[in-house]
C-alpha cells in the first residue's frame, strides 16, 4: 500500500511541507483581514483613547476580537476542510475553547493574593486555526462511517443529529482539553517575543523572515504566530510591532530601486515597474526573483528588515492590525495614532539601507553581468520560473516579469513544426495538442503539423514549442532555435488563438503585429480570459455514443476507458485522495503497478496536472515508465470538488499509456471540456454508466 511517506523522502518536501502548511493557515486569514481591518477602524474610533472616543461603540471592540474574529477564522478552516457543514462543527467546538480559555482565567485570577495583578483574556486565534479543521475533518470521517447506509427519508434527521451530536462533543473536548494547551502556547510565545523586545534582539528575526519570505515559507510564521500574538498585543496595547516585522514594503522597494540603477538587461528593464507594484500593490512575492538571481542579495534584504525592525523598536510603534497586502496604504492605513513618524521612518531607512547594500552587491558583479546579458542570458527568466516553481503555482504578477524577460522572442522562420511538451508527454500536452490542432484545423490553416512530446523527447527539430509556465526553461534549453510559448493551462489558454493570428498572419505573408504576445514573448493572464467555444470535430478514431448530439455506435467495452473505470462521488476529496483512486482504478484495470501513485504525485510537485474548465488528468512521470503495464483512463467525478492546489477540480482522468490508444480518447476529452454546455451535462450526469456514455461521446456534426 502506497503513501505519501515516500514523497516525504524527496528533496525539498520539507520546504513543500512548511509551505502547504503556511498556506494553509494563510486561507484561514486572509478571507477575514475585511473584519480584522473592521476592528481596527473601531479601535481607532471609538475606545478611550482613539480619536473619537465613544463609550457606548467602545463596547464592539472587546467582544469582537474575543469571539467573533476567532469564530470567522474556526468557521473558514472548517469550510476548507469539509465545506458548510464542517464550517458548522468548527465553529462550535472553537467556541468551547473560548468558554474553556475563560474558565480557566477566571479561576487563577479568583485565586489570586489581593493587590496582584490579574491576567487578561487570551483570545483564541490558535485555538481556533487548530479546532475549526480538526472537528470539520473527523466530522466528514464520520460521516464517511454512514454514507449510503442511511435508508431513504431520514437523511437530514442523521445529517442533523449527527453534526449537532458531535459538535457537542467536540466543544466540551475544547473547553477541557485543547483550551489549557492554547493557553500554555500563547504562554511560552509571548514570553519568547517579550524577552527578544526587552534585550534589544527582536531585529534578529529578520534572519528568518525574511528568507522565509522568498521561500514562500512565511506564511506559517506570519499567520501561525505573528498575527495571533499582534493581535493580543493591538488589544491590549493598542498597537503591535509584530504586524510590521514581515510587512514593511522598503525592504523591496530598495531592492528595486537598486536593480533599477545598477541592474542589467531584463531585470532593470522591469524593476521600475515592479518597485510601483510592490511598494504600493502591496504584491511582495514581485521582487523575490531579483533575490534569487543573486543569492547574496539575501544579505541586502536582511539588512534592510532588521534596519526596520530597529527603528519600529526604538520609536515605539506598531499597528492596529494586520496590513495586507504589505502595501504602504494599508501598513499606513493600520497604523496607530502615535506611530505614524516611527512607522514612515522604520520604511524609509529599511529602503535606504537595503538599497545600499544591494547596490555594492550588484556594483561588484557588474562586469560579469553585463558579460551574461551580451551572451544572451542574464538568468532573469529562470529565478521567475524558480519563484513561481517556490510559489507552487502560477501569478500573473510573476507571468509579467516573465514576459518582460522574454523581450523581443519572435518568430525567426516559418512555423511548420508546433510541439506540446510537457514532463511526460502522456497526457496533458496530448489534450492541448489536440485543442490547437482543431482551432488551425478551423482556421483553415494547413501546412503546419500539431504534436505532443515529453521534454525530454525535443530534438531541436520543432518551430514552436508550447508548455505550462514552469517547463517553459525546460524546453528552451533542448529547442533553442525555436518560438516558446507559455500557457497557464492546456485546456483553454488565450494563447492558442494568438498562435492561430500569428500562423494566419505567416501564411497571408504579414507581418506579425509589434504588440502581438506571441511574437513578443508577452504574457497573458489565462484566467481574464473565458473558454473560446466550442471546437470542431475530432481527428481521432473513437467512434461515439451520440449523448451529445448523435453519432454511430459505441466504443468497445475492451476501450482504455471502461465503465468500471468511471465513478461519481457526492463529496469532495484532496488531491492526494483523488490522485490514490486514480492510481487504484488504473491498477485494477491491470495498466499499472502499485508504484504509480508515487510518479503521479511526483509529478504534481514538479508541475500541476490541472487543465483548467474543472479538469485535471494526473499521470507519471517520464522517469516511471516502468511502472506502466497498458493503456488505461479513470474518470471520477467529485460533486463536491477537489483542491487541486489552489484550482478547483471536479472532474479527474487519470491516464496511464503504452502505445496511442489513450490519446486518441484524449482527443474526445479535450473537445468534451472545450465547450460549456458539453462540460455542464457531464456535471449532470446521474450515474456513472451516463457518465460513461458522454464521456465515449463527441458531437461530429454542426460544430
Amino acid at each position: 500500500m502506497t503513501d505519501t511517506s515516500t514523497a516525504a523522502k524527496q528533496p525539498g518536501s520539507l520546504r513543500v511541507g512548511v509551505q502547504k502548511f503556511g498556506t494553509f493557515l494563510s486561507g484561514m486569514i486572509m478571507p477575514n483581514i475585511p473584519a480584522l481591518i473592521t476592528w481596527g477602524i473601531f479601535t481607532a474610533f471609538f475606545i478611550a483613547d482613539g480619536w473619537t472616543p465613544n463609550e457606548a461603540l467602545s463596547t464592539i471592540v472587546g467582544p469582537m476580537i474575543h469571539y467573533l474574529l476567532p469564530i470567522l477564522v474556526a468557521y473558514q478552516g472548517g469550510r476548507m476542510i469539509y465545506e458548510t457543514r464542517g464550517a458548522v462543527v468548527g465553529a462550535i467546538a472553537t467556541f468551547g475553547a473560548i468558554a474553556g480559555s475563560d474558565w480557566i482565567i477566571a479561576n487563577f485570577n479568583a485565586a489570586l493574593p489581593e493587590g496582584e495583578p490579574e491576567l487578561g483574556q487570551i483570545h483564541m486565534f490558535i485555538g481556533a486555526m487548530i479546532m475549526g479543521p480538526l472537528a470539520a475533518w473527523i466530522m466528514k470521517k464520520l460521516d464517511a462511517l454512514w454514507e449510503g447506509k442511511i435508508k431513504a427519508g431520514f437523511e437530514m434527521l442523521v445529517n442533523m443529529f449527527s453534526a449537532g451530536i458531535f459538535g457537542f462533543i467536540a466543544a466540551v473536548f475544547a473547553f477541557y482539553v485543547l483550551a489549557p494547551v492554547v493557553n500554555w502556547i500563547m504562554d511560552v510565545l509571548s514570553g519568547a517575543v517579550g524577552w527578544l523586545v526587552e534585550n534589544g534582539l527582536l531585529p534578529l528575526t529578520s534572519i528568518l523572515i525574511e528568507p522565509a519570505k522568498v521561500f514562500f515559507l512565511n506564511n506559517a510564521i506570519n499567520h501561525g504566530v505573528l498575527t495571533p500574538l499582534g493581535l493580543a498585543q493591538a488589544d491590549q496595547d493598542g498597537k503591535s510591532v509584530l504586524f510590521l516585522l514581515e510587512a514593511n514594503p522598503g525592504v523591496g522597494l530598495g531592492l528595486l530601486l537598486a536593480f533599477s540603477v545598477f541592474g542589467v538587461g531584463a531585470a532593470r528593464a522591469s524593476a521600475p515597474g515592479a518597485a510601483l507594484i510592490q511598494f504600493v500593490g502591496g504584491i511582495h512575492e514581485v521582487y523575490f526573483p531579483y533575490v534569487l538571481m543573486k543569492p547574496a542579495l539575501l544579505i541586502a534584504v536582511i539588512a534592510g528588515g532588521m534596519s526596520g525592525v530597529f527603528v519600529n523598536v526604538l520609536f515605539g510603534t506598531g499597528l492596529r492590525g494586520p496590513a495586507s497586502p504589505g502595501s504602504i496604504i494599508a501598513v499606513l492605513g493600520q497604523t496607530a495614532s502615535d506611530s505614524y513618524l516611527g512607522v514612515i521612518l522604520a520604511v524609509v531607512v529599511s529602503a535606504a539601507v537595503t538599497f545600499v547594500v544591494a547596490s555594492v552587491i550588484l556594483r561588484a558583479s557588474r562586469k560579469r553581468d553585463l558579460a551574461a546579458e551580451a551572451a544572451g542570458s542574464d538568468g532573469f527568466a529562470d529565478a521567475v520560473a524558480r519563484t513561481e516553481a517556490n510559489k507552487g503555482k502560477k501569478s500573473s504578477v510573476l507571468s509579467g516579469l516573465a514576459g518582460g524577460a522574454a523581450g523581443a522572442a519572435v518568430a525567426t522562420r516559418p512555423i511548420e513544426k508546433v510541439i506540446f511538451a510537457c514532463d511526460a508527454g502522456m497526457g496533458s500536452s496530448a489534450m492541448g495538442a489536440s485543442v490547437l490542432r482543431n482551432k488551425i484545423k478551423q482556421a483553415g490553416i494547413s501546412g503546419v503539423s500539431v504534436t505532443n512530446k515529453a521534454i525530454a523527447s525535443l530534438d531541436g527539430s520543432a518551430d514552436l514549442v508550447i508548455t505550462q509556465a514552469q517547463l517553459t526553461d525546460r524546453a528552451r534549453q533542448r529547442e533553442q532555435g525555436a518560438l516558446h510559448v507559455s500557457v497557464d493551462n492546456f485546456m483553454n489558454s488565450p494563447r492558442y488563438d494568438e498562435v492561430v493570428e500569428l500562423l494566419r498572419a505567416q501564411a497571408n505573408g504579414e507581418t506579425p503585429a509589434a504588440n502581438d504576445p506571441v511574437s513578443t514573448g508577452r504574457p497573458v493572464d489565462a484566467a481574464a480570459v473565458a473558454a473560446t467555444g466550442s471546437a470542431p470535430a475530432t481527428t481521432g478514431s473513437v467512434a461515439t455514443t451520440g449523448a451529445l448530439g448523435g453519432g454511430p455506435a459505441p466504443v468497445a467495452e475492451d476501450s482504455v476507458l471502461t465503465r468500471g473505470s468511471v465513478r461519481i462521488h457526492a463529496g469532495s476529496a484532496t488531491r492526494e485522495q483523488a490522485l490514490q483512486e486514480a492510481a487504484d482504478i488504473l491498477a485494477s484495470a491491470g495498466a499499472v503497478t502499485g508504484g504509480y501513485f508515487d510518479a503521479m504525485l511526483a509529478r504534481e510537485q514538479t508541475v500541476s496536472t490541472y487543465m483548467g474548465n474543472e479538469l485535471a488528468i494526473p499521470h507519471g512521470t517520464n522517469e516511471a515508465k516502468d511502472t506502466i503495464l497498458g493503456s488505461a483512463l479513470s474518470v471520477v467525478r467529485y460533486d463536491g470538488g477537489v483542491d487541486w492546489d489552489g484550482d478547483a477540480v471536479t472532474f479527474v482522468v487519470g491516464i496511464a499509456g503504452k502505445g496511442d490508444e489513450h490519446l486518441r480518447i484524449l482527443s474526445n476529452v479535450a473537445e468534451l471540456f472545450s465547450d460549456d454546455d458539453q462540460i455542464a451535462r457531464l456535471k449532470a450526469a446521474k450515474s456513472p454508466e451516463e457518465l460513461y456514455e458522454l464521456f465515449q461521446s463527441v458531437n461530429g456534426e454542426g460544430r
